[in-house]
C-alpha cells in the first residue's frame, strides 16, 4: 500500500532491455512490468524475448544479456497480444520512457498490427522528474531517495522495481510535487516547445520548419524541400520514425508545417 501517488486507473511500471537504442531498427530482449493498482495492490512480471537479430557485443556488455540467453525465448509477437491486453487502459511509468522505452514499444506493437495509443494514456518519468530536481542516474537517484544500492542495475527487473521506489521517494521528499497522475506527467513533461516531430528532427526556428540534424542541420525545411530534395527522398528510404519521413514527403509535396497558436502538436 502507499499514500504518496494517488491513482484513478493501473499505473504500469516498465523497463525494456534491447539491442541497440535505434528504435526503429532495435528489438526488445528484456520488459519487465510493474502493474500498480488503485487500492495499492500490485504485481510484476519479467520475460525476455528473442529478438531474432543478434544482440551486439556492446549491448550485451550493459545488460549481460547474451544470444545464447534468448535462444529458446518467444519473440515479441508471441506475447504481444496479451502484454496489449494487460496494459490496456492503464498509465505509464518509467525512467526516461518518452526517450526511448515508449518510441520502442510502439514500433514493437506496430510490427505485429497492435497500437500501444499513448495519448489515452498519462506518462509519468522518473527520470524527468528527477532531471528537474537532482541531474542523476538512477543508480544514484535509488541511493539518495532510497538509502540503498542499487543491485543488478540494468536489469529490466532491478530497474522497474528501482524506478517506482524512486518515483515513491521523489513523492515523499518533495511535498511540493503534485498528486495526482494527470498534474505529475505534466510536471514531467519535458518536451521542446519548438519541436516538430517527437525526436526533434525538425524545429521550429521563429515560424519556420527548420532542419535539426546532420549537414543541413539549421536549414529551413522549405530550402531543402527546393534545393535539396535528395536529402529528403533519402529520410523516405532510410530508419526514421514515421512522423519524420511524413514531414519529409509532405515537404516534397509544398506541404510545411505550420505553428499552431494552442497547445495542440505542431506537426
Amino acid at each position: 500500500m502507499f499514500e504518496q501517488l494517488k491513482l484513478d486507473r493501473p499505473l504500469v511500471v516498465f523497463d525494456i532491455e534491447s539491442t541497440g537504442v535505434v528504435p526503429q531498427r532495435d528489438r526488445i530482449v528484456e520488459i519487465a512490468v510493474l502493474k500498480i493498482m488503485p487500492d495499492g495492490e500490485s504485481r510484476s512480471t519479467v520475460r525476455r524475448l528473442n529478438p531474432q537479430m543478434p544482440i551486439p557485443p556492446g549491448a550485451t556488455a550493459i545488460h549481460g544479456i547474451t544470444d545464447a540467453d534468448v535462444a529458446a525465448c518467444p519473440t515479441f509477437a508471441d506475447i504481444a497480444d496479451k502484454l496489449h491486453s494487460y496494459i490496456e487502459g492503464c498509465d505509464l511509468a518509467g525512467y526516461n520512457i518518452q526517450g526511448f522505452d515508449i518510441p520502442l514499444l510502439e514500433i514493437e506493437f506496430k510490427r505485429v498490427g497492435l497500437d500501444l495509443n499513448t495519448a489515452s494514456r498519462k506518462v509519468i518519468d522518473a527520470y524527468t522528474l528527477f532531471c528537474k530536481l537532482y541531474p542523476r542516474t538512477l543508480t544514484a537517484a535509488y541511493k539518495f531517495f532510497c538509502g540503498k544500492d542499487l543491485e543488478g542495475a540494468h536489469g529490466a527487473a532491478a530497474d522497474t522495481a528501482a524506478t517506482w521506489e524512486v518515483l515513491l521517494g521523489q513523492l515523499e521528499k518533495h511535498p511540493e510535487l503534485p498528486r495526482t497522475v494527470d498534474e505529475l506527467a505534466q510536471f514531467s513533461d519535458n518536451s521542446d516547445p519548438d519541436a516538430i516531430d517527437r525526436n526533434r528532427r525538425f524545429k521550429f526556428n521563429g515560424d519556420e520548419a527548420v532542419v535539426n540534424f546532420g549537414k543541413y542541420s539549421g536549414r529551413t525545411l522549405r530550402d531543402i524541400a527546393e534545393n535539396e530534395p535528395g536529402f529528403l527522398r533519402w529520410i523516405l528510404k532510410g530508419d526514421f520514425p514515421d512522423d519524420v519521413k511524413a514531414i519529409a514527403q509532405d515537404a516534397l509535396m509544398g506541404k510545411f508545417p505550420t505553428r499552431q497558436v494552442s497547445g495542440s502538436e505542431n506537426a
